[in-house]
């Protein structure tokens, strides 16, 4: 048994390449998301390799490399690009006498630091904890120091059966709370379908502008920003389209490539939101040059959440840093299939109200 690190905001960053296309573009993303979480990138370890190693992750020479950057630059944690093992946390611990985290972890860190709604915080302390218990591995600053030990512990058991059972309590009391939580959004789902509105959730890669559409479209002051994950929690408005037609419209979080699958599982709540639209907004950086893998990377977790079936009106946002003219682009049909706009400066959004209500006079498909 050793006890964890406590670590810190000084980072060095390991990323390392396994032969992969995107992997210069996977870099800048990470760097983001560090900064996202408020740690200061102090150095950057790169290596190419074939296959991860089953005890390090990285080979042997590059561990070293590494605890050569953490004495050098006087860092408190290193943060790795990619999903650590236990095991391989744990013994690259032990060889840098640092806090060592991984992409999940990470992405957990900045989703606790910006949830704001009980409902957010409850998702994210289910993520952290479903996460947390396959890091009990002889390695884990103990729970009961945080819950006052004494009377917690049953004749003859071990700190390891302690942990696991304290996770165990917690986790089942939040799932218990989340399910009411739903429970709720039901009942107002039930609500909207009594009174026959037309219901659109925006989805999107993160930082792809869906807030600051939401924001344009409602007059609402949903929190913006130029950063990864900038908002969590759903939000819904009504939002008048003309003199006949308006529609409820909901903000969900952003996706992300390699989103764990606990912020899925954990956030499934929030994003059955999707699955009950009339119509999914797909807002998309125009000016990304992997715009066409993070529509992918937005439609794997859709397909995750059974959404994959709600009609999907593409929104190619930030045209202005593409000099792009607002329009609305049909497919062979002659049906709208997407809308050029920017929401940050408010161009274009008259063409997408148009479009909603071209999709609101739309048969519904069987």
């Amino acid at each position: 048994m050793f006890e964890r690190h406590k670590g810190g905001d000084r980072a060095v960053l390991v990323c390392l390449d396994f032969n992969e296309p995107d992997y210069r573009d996977g870099q800048e993303e990470f760097v983001q998301l560090v900064e996202s979480a408020g740690v200061t990138p102090v150095a950057m370890v790169e290596g190419s390799r074939r296959k991860p190693d089953p005890a390090f992750f990285a080979g042997t020479g590059k561990v070293e490399e590494i605890a050569e950057a953490v004495r050098a630059n006087q860092a408190e944690v290193v943060i790795f690009n990619h999903q650590l093992s236990p095991a391989q946390e744990r013994n690259l611990e032990k060889a840098m006498q640092c806090r060592v985290v991984d992409r999940t972890t990470l992405i957990l860190d900045i989703f606790a630091q910006r949830a704001r709604t009980a409902e957010g915080k409850l998702q994210v302390e289910l993520a952290q904890l479903s996460h947390m218990s396959t890091r009990l591995v002889r390695g884990w600053t103990h729970l009961e120091r945080q819950k006052g030990g004494v009377g917690l512990r049953g004749p003859g058991e071990t700190q390891l059966e302690t942990d696991r059972r304290l996770l165990g309590i917690r986790v089942k009391r939040l799932k218990s709370q989340l399910e009411t939580v739903q429970k709720q959004r039901k009942t107002q789902r039930r609500a909207r379908e009594r009174r026959n509105e037309f219901s659109v959730s925006i989805v999107g890669y993160t930082n792809a502008g869906k807030s600051t559409l939401f924001n344009a479209l409602t007059k609402a002051n949903i929190y913006a920003a130029n950063q990864l994950f900038a908002t969590l929690d759903t939000t819904s408005r009504k939002l008048f389209l003309d003199q006949e037609h308006s529609v409820v419209i909901s903000d969900t979080v952003g996706f992300i490539r390699q989103l764990p699958h606990t912020l899925v599982a954990a956030f499934r709540a929030t994003l059955e939101e999707t699955l009950h639209a009339d119509l999914l907004l797909h807002v998309v950086d125009v000016n990304h040059p992997l715009r066409d893998m993070q529509v992918e990377e937005v439609n794997k977790v859709l397909n995750e959440v059974g959404a994959e079936h709600i009609e999907q009106l593409m929104v190619w946002n930030k045209i202005d840093l593409k000099g792009l003219a607002p329009a609305v682009e049909h497919d062979e049909y002659d049906k709208i299939r997407a809308v050029r706009v920017s929401a940050a400066q408010g161009e274009g959004l008259d063409l997408l109200r148009g479009a909603l209500v071209d999709a609101m006079s739309q048969p519904v498909e069987e």
